[in-house]
Parts: structure tokens; sequence; C-alpha cells
């Protein structure tokens, strides 16, 4: 099994300096290299202090600069909000940049909140169909001259400046739905898949239909899987503790944002108060503990050895919780340390 990183600029209030928190990003990308991560993942998100990246190249681009080897992600560009041309070039430019380390990750998006205005008019729901029209298409300007004529898009013959260094992009698909599953596989992508804080029968359920999206494309292309989970190793009840407040504080900001309730100042979203919340069983504490990669080293690679079992090629460390930078670096330390050297 290999190990990725998925890390956010993010701010759970006002009072942190936007400086240390980019410092602290910085600072987890070369702890993950230096321990002997895969490949590191930006997303893209707008308008909200959570996750802070309008644009997810920008930095890939910077983490570029101040690292070696580890391999560069976007987990995920969002195809509704870009121009197919720009998009090309983009994502190309990082990899001319960093020396042929872009992994390209495509996908729909996340929340209605951010359609609203960054799409006005379309359906979260809907968004997939931009996502399947756009990736041939910048997969066609990075060979060379092409023009489009689709249902979102239309312009005359371009092509990608700059062209990627590598001669074939991995492209990763953001999935969850059978239909994107399918669609991955006949498009020869690679996989993220997340299962929120469900339990382990999710992870089972994703890795059926990815079978399942295997045998239907029948082309012989077998994908990497990878499958993403917060992330917290602890060795003291005092961290674990910190780890599940801070969870929980994310997760009631996160459920705002999936009603589209509108209540965000400023960027910050008021979290939901869990008592309020229909099904809030999901986020009992011991619940979250048990799905999530929370535990002792020893109960974390105990949970590993698990999605390895299943199938999974590599995990995803999602280090952006709300918990405060000398924590997130003690689990990162803990994880690179003590959990890492049992998968080589």
């Amino acid at each position: 099994m290999k190990f990725q990183l998925a890390i956010n600029l993010e701010r759970m209030d006002d009072s942190a300096d936007m400086r240390e928190v980019a410092r602290h990003t910085l600072e987890m990308v070369q702890m993950a290299e230096a321990g002997g991560f895969n490949i590191v993942w930006a997303a893209e998100h707008h308008a909200l202090e959570m996750t802070i990246a309008p644009n997810p190249f920008q930095l890939l681009t910077w983490w570029g600069e101040h690292t070696d080897r580890i391999r560069l992600g976007t987990a995920v560009a969002t195809a509704a909000y870009w121009h197919p041309i720009n998009l090309a070039g983009e994502a190309a430019m990082v990899d001319l940049l960093s020396g042929g380390r872009l992994e390209f990750g495509i996908g729909s998006g996340a929340y209605q909140r951010e359609f609203d205005r960054m799409h006005p008019g379309l359906k979260q729901s809907d968004a997939w169909q931009h996502m399947q029209e756009m990736l041939p298409a910048v997969r066609a300007l990075w060979k060379g001259d092409y023009d489009h004529n689709g249902e979102f898009w239309q312009f005359p013959t371009s092509t990608s400046v700059p062209k990627p260094l590598q001669a074939e992009v991995p492209v990763w698909i953001a999935a969850r739905s059978p239909i994107t599953y399918d669609y991955a596989m006949r498009e020869r992508c690679h996989i993220l898949s997340w299962p929120l804080t469900r339990g382990f029968d999710e992870a089972e359920l994703y890795k059926q239909r990815l079978d399942e999206a295997m045998a239907k494309a029948d082309n012989d292309f077998r994908p990497i899987f990878a499958m993403m989970r917060h992330t917290a190793v602890y060795d003291n009840d005092a961290d674990r503790q910190r780890a599940l407040d801070a969870i929980r504080l994310v997760l009631g900001q996160f459920e705002n944002l999936f009603r589209n309730a509108g209540d965000v100042e400023n960027g910050f979203p008021r979290q939901i108060p869990l008592d309020e919340l229909s099904g809030r069983e999901q986020y009992d504490p011991d619940m979250l503990e048990e799905n999530l990669m929370f535990g002792s080293p020893d109960r974390v690679i105990e949970k590993l050895k698990r999605y390895e079992a299943l199938g999974v090629d590599e995990f995803t460390y999602y280090a952006s919780m709300g918990l405060d930078m000398a924590a997130q670096k003690r689990s990162m330390k803990l994880f690179c340390d003590e959990v890492m050297p049992v998968f080589r």
C-alpha cells in the first residue's frame, strides 16, 4: 500500500493568521515527502475559509517549488467552473514547472452553495455531465490542435499551451455513484473515493462498484484505487479528545454546506449543533473513532490492513479537519514513524 496526503489551507475562525496557515500546510507537505508519501492533493473550493483553495494549481506550483519527489495532484478540479482550454493549460503548466509530477484529478463538485456562485443555475446533481464532457477535451488539447462543439463548451481549433512534460498525465476521477465508476473505467482513469464518515461497508460498496465497472468496460485497464479518510494518530487521551472535538466541529460545518443552509458569514459556515440534527448518530464519537482513520499507531495499522485486503492500493490521509497545527504535526510524525514502515 502507498500513501497520499490531502490537505487544505483552513481556518475555523478569523483569529488564525493566514501566513501561519499557509506555512503550516507547506510544512505538512514537506513532512509527507520526507516520510515517503507518494502524492499530495490540493482541492478546489470557493468563498469558504475551511477549504481555502480558489485555484489548486497555485498551491501545487508553490508546493512543487519546495519539494523534490512527491507528486502533485488536484483533488479535484471542478469541471463546471473551468473552460477546457484554461484547465488544460493551467494543469500542463504545473507539470512543466514541477518536472513532470502532475496527477490530474477531476470531479463534479461538492456544494450547491458554490455552484450558486460559480455557475448559477446549475444543480450540483447535474454537474457530472460537465465533467464527462470536459475530460476528453482536456486530453485532446494536451495532444495538439483540437476543436470542440459540445453541449457546454464550443471553441475553434486550439491547443494546450504549454503541453505537459509527461507523455500521459495520470488522470483521477472522484467517484461515488455507479455512473461515475463506469465513466472512469471507460476513460481509463484512476479512482479517488471518500466514504465520508460511513463505516467499512461503504468502502466495500465502492470496491464492488469499481469491480463491476471494470468488468463492464472490459478494456484490460487496471486503475489505482485510492480511498480517503480523515486521519488522526494519537498516543494519549488528550490528543484523542482534541481530534474528536475537531472533527465534530468540522462535520457540523459540512452539514451546513450540504444543506445549503445559507448560514455562512464572511466565509465561515456556522456549525449546526449536533443536537439539532436528525441522524445525529452519524456524529457519535465512538462511531467516528471506529469509522475514520483515528487511533493509536497499532489501531491505525490494523485498520489499514483491512483496507489493503479489500483492494485499496493507496490510502489518502486527510489531514484537514480543524485540528490545531501542533496536533496535526504530531499525528503526521506518528504516522510516518510508526505506521508507514509496516507497509514498506
